[in-house]
Order: C-alpha cells, then structure tokens, then sequence
C-alpha cells in the first residue's frame, strides 16, 4: 500500500528543524509545518518539533517578532519553549533540517561523532525542499534576529516556501522512511534529495 494511500498506518516520521538559538528561524519553520501536515492528508503520520545548536535561550520562548509575524500569517507560536539540540536524537529523527551552512556543518560533525549509523545522511538544509531556491542557489535563511520584523517576514517566505516542498515529498519521505527502519536512514535522506553546497 503507498504511503499517500493510507498515511495513518504509518510510523511516525519525525522531522526536526534547526537554527543557532531555536527563538527565530526553527520555531517559525516548527509551526508552520505542522500546520501544514496538520490540514494534510499526513496529519498523525508526521511529527514536527525544533531545536538550537546553542544553549543561550534554553526554557525561553521565541522572539516577539517571531510570533509576531507567525500570528500575522494565522499561526501560533505563543507555546514555543526553546531547547538545545543533542546529539542522541539523530536515533528517533527521520529528517534534521537546517537553516543555514553553518547549521549543517555542525550538524554534521555531531552525528560523524554520534555513533549512530545513518545520521550524517539525515542532516539537509531546509530551503533544499524549495525548488525556487535549489534553481536560484539560495538554501540559506538568514538569521532575522539583527533585522527588523521586515526581516522576520522574509524568513516566513522562505520558510513558508520549504516547508510546502517538504509536504509535497511526504509521499516520497514516509516510504523511504518506513523501507529504512529500524536501519540508517539513508533511504529518507536520498529520497529529500537536498542540495548540499558542504559536500
């Protein structure tokens, strides 16, 4: 049976998002992928959640302009508690998406040392769902946090626009992730296809 067929006798596919403190870029693509998987057709097969690679915010909530602008567009950020990344999560996460090269070098470097097998490959950049970005180059999403709440918008449109390509892939991801268990995961990260400027 295909995934798009019956996603609710699917597994759990978990897909984390990450940027450096997880007040900004993460918790905005948090929320607006669950709520798209929520009005999907992969609501329950498909959870979401996000970290920073820092500590610095750890306990706190995300930035004003954050949840500002997620409002703006109709989503809620106001429950959003920052947490610190760990290495140890590459073994129950299916996808760790990145904001920015920075992310997905350090990214990198923790799963090499993590001992889990497979969970280099299922470290991508987050803009590497957005076809418009693959064309154009541009798989980084600045950091807003220096900006103004201009810069907050642009993050959402760029967030926003990854995080409809990832919705499109589910089919693709949530077999390639149910073929890889309990294995390494190399199928889920060959099936997100992302374009990787680190090698």
């Amino acid at each position: 049976m295909s995934a798009t067929a019956d996603p609710e006798h699917l597994p759990t596919y978990r897909i984390t998002m990450i940027c450096s403190g997880n007040i900004c870029r993460s918790p905005m693509a948090e929320v607006v992928l669950a709520d798209l998987v929520a009005n999907s057709p992969y609501a329950g097969a498909v959870a979401v959640d996000s970290a920073g690679l820092g500590s610095w915010h750890v306990g706190d909530g995300a930035d004003h302009r954050t949840i500002q602008v997620l409002a703006d567009n109709g989503h809620d950020g106001s429950r959003h508690v920052v947490r610190q990344f760990s290495p140890d999560w590459f073994a129950e996460r299916d996808l760790v998406l990145a904001a920015d090269s920075s992310h997905v070098r350090d990214l990198r470097r923790l799963a090499a040392r993590s001992g889990i097998p497979g969970a280099e490959a299922k470290v991508a950049y987050l803009r590497s769902f957005d076809p418009a970005a693959v064309s154009a180059g541009t798989l980084e999403v600045d950091d807003p946090w220096y900006g103004s709440i201009r810069d907050f918008r642009r993050t959402y449109a760029e967030v926003t626009g990854a995080c409809r390509g990832i919705v499109q892939a589910l089919p693709e991801l949530l077999a390639a992730g149910r073929s890889a268990r309990p294995g390494d995961g190399a199928a889920a990260a060959d099936a997100a296809g992302a374009a990787d400027a680190d090698g």
